[in-house]
């Protein structure tokens, strides 16, 4: 397929530096490591070169991508299928039957599957996947997918794949040591990391004064004063992350919440409302600073310290995505330091003396209980609001088409007036639930 068509397909204009020399490299024949910053499109990096390794008409699952997180599996995927190749593919991840999974492979036939550790072992040990048909193996944010808790995982996948010809390993942050397992040999390595700049200078980091050691209500005050613009708040522990978001949502501020603990269906509901602008704040572990790639992100804010250097490379890494300028900020309590690893002496954000009322976001998102599995697609939904709800195309937002459901975002000011005119109301002539989604 030409690269133009892929282009155009995926909305850009040119390629990088970057993916240019991984293009180059893969032509090579060897196995290959790249390191890049977050945000300068690592994705498309090794995508291209793995197209131009995939053989039509070859049955099989021909390339396995594996990734640390379901969000990931479900992105990546997305963009292959953007990309308008003649191949197929399918994202496996956990928190759904492996049994449907398996029913979609016997009628999709990918030839690639992009998954996490855990589901592609349950896959590979059921021999619902013929390991012998897959040559090439990808592993995207290497270093976290070979961490002690996915190394057992990993070594088992890739003991299971006899007949693998190429590697591609891929990250933000270089590992101390590849291990053996992986059986990368005959290696080219690109490095595009600067080791002196740990953020891009595209980044305005600020540190934050909390006068006392609980820091939400310096939170509360740093987001009020930060307005409407999008805002990925990190915290390290999956309590913390509903600690802070009850918290917020005591005091009537908008946010959704995001860690790996939730329901599957609760995960891509709080993204998409991020995504859409139904909520401008998201309070996440570190899941959600590898599994995202949502250009807009304008502050990222660090309520707890990152764990290591490489936590505060990855969260900061999703504010600034490609060319973009974004903040980070570093709340510190009176007994915290900045980290060794920040050299730089960031300037102190003053919170304002009257705090402002906190900002409702622009839009609203209605999920109507019906999908692609109902035969409900996006021109549907759209008639329908138009029709039935009385609003026009330009008051219709992003709308998200899942197997049994779908979520819409609307202009906030229109929502009450349209779920009055369309509760009763049939889509394709069928009765469903239709409700803002909480």
């Amino acid at each position: 397929m030409e690269l133009n068509n892929i282009l155009v397909n995926l909305k850009i204009e040119q390629l990088t530096p970057m993916q240019l020399a991984s293009i180059d490299a893969w032509r090579k024949g060897k196995d290959q490591i790249l390191l890049s910053p977050t945000g300068s499109g690592k994705t498309l990096a090794y995508l291209l070169p793995l197209l131009n390794t995939l053989k039509e008409g070859e049955e099989g699952v021909q390339a396995v991508v594996l990734v640390p997180s379901r969000e990931l599996a479900l992105q990546t995927d997305q963009v292959f299928k953007q990309m308008g190749t003649p191949f197929t593919s399918m994202s496996c991840y956990g928190g759904r039957p492996a049994m449907d999974e398996h029913r979609s492979m016997q009628g999709i036939h990918p030839s690639v599957i992009f998954g996490t550790p855990g589901r592609m072992n349950d896959h590979l040990r059921k021999k619902n996947i013929d390991a012998s048909t897959v040559k090439i193996l990808v592993i995207d944010e290497f270093d976290k997918c070979l961490e002690l808790g996915f190394q057992e995982d990993m070594s088992e996948i890739i003991t299971k794949l006899p007949n693998l010809r190429r590697r591609f390993l891929l990250s933000a942050t270089d590992a101390e040591e590849i291990p053996q397992f992986t059986g990368m040999e005959k290696t080219i390595k690109l490095n595009f990391l600067n080791p002196d700049e740990l953020i891009p200078d595209r980044i305005l980091l600020y540190k934050v004064l909390s006068p006392e050691k609980d820091k939400l209500e310096t939170l509360y005050k740093l987001l009020c004063s930060l307005g409407s613009a999008s805002t990925l708040v990190f915290v390290n522990y999956r309590e913390s992350v509903e600690r802070v978001g009850n918290y917020l949502h005591s005091k009537k501020f908008p946010c959704g919440m995001f860690h790996g603990g939730m329901e599957q269906d609760d995960r891509e509901r709080a993204l998409y409302k991020f995504r859409t602008g139904s909520i401008h704040v998201l309070i996440s572990t570190d899941l959600a600073a590898r599994g995202l790639d949502i250009p807009e992100i304008q502050h990222i804010v660090h309520y707890h310290l990152p764990v290591d250097e490489d936590a505060y490379i990855h969260r900061n890494g999703r504010t600034a995505r490609w060319n973009a300028g974004g903040e980070a900020y570093m709340i510190l309590g009176p007994e915290e330091q900045l980290p060794e690893y920040i050299n730089e002496q960031p300037e102190v954000y003053a919170l304002p003396t009257v705090t402002p009322k906190p900002t409702q976001p622009l839009y609203a998102t209605i999920y109507i209980g019906k999908g692609k599995k109902d035969k409900v697609n996006k021109v549907d939904v759209v008639g329908f609001l138009c029709k039935k709800g009385k609003l026009s195309v330009k008051e219709i937002g992003k709308i998200d088409v899942k197997d049994h459901y779908c979520f819409v975002a609307i202009e906030r000011k229109k929502l009450a007036n349209v779920l009055n005119l369309i509760g009763n109301e049939k889509i394709k002539g069928v009765k469903t639930i239709i409700e803002e989604a909480n």
